[in-house]
């Protein structure tokens, strides 16, 4: 189990896999970041961000990023920036394609210019979810595929 408060200046951003998506989809899902004090932040719905509270339930993978890589540096300038991209998206209407909980996050590593860079988007953010995110059990998804291969298995076997 992860403990979602923060210690030590460790940062995260959570991904919620939308289960029957992730099938067809593995980077699909629902993103969220979260605060110096641990609170996640998520565009949930049209203007709407919810707080400690994401849209899908608890996170199902994390990715720890680094406060030192903040442009201004430190978790003031952390806080700021997912506090002003929380008060952004609060005004907007969300849009599955475009301008989704994946924009907000980008949005916020933007303003904080996450190693040192501007170019944050819900493209890269999924494949870096993918290629960093650690599962928060990490078993679930080697027995869930292991599951589907016995059955199957199992299935050809029973003919």
């Amino acid at each position: 189990t992860i403990v979602y408060k923060t210690k030590g200046g460790v940062f995260f951003f959570f991904f919620f896999f939308v289960p029957q998506l992730i099938w067809l989809l593995p980077f699909v899902g629902h993103m969220g970041i979260c605060t110096s004090t641990g609170v996640i932040r998520d565009f949930a719905g049209p203007y709407f961000v919810s707080e400690d509270n994401m849209a899908f339930g608890r996170p199902t993978k994390y990715w720890m990023l680094d406060v030192s890589k903040v442009f201004a540096s430190g978790s003031n300038a952390w806080d700021t920036a997912v506090h002003d991209a929380s008060e952004e998206y609060k005004h907007r209407m969300h849009n599955l394609c475009c301008d989704n909980c994946h924009s907000h996050v980008a949005m916020a590593l933007n303003l904080m210019k996450y190693d040192n860079s501007t170019s944050w988007n819900m493209v890269n953010l999924c494949l870096l979810a993918l290629i960093h995110g650690k599962h928060v059990r990490p078993w679930l998804p080697f027995l869930m595929l292991l599951g589907v291969v016995l059955t199957v298995a199992l299935a050809l076997n029973l003919r």
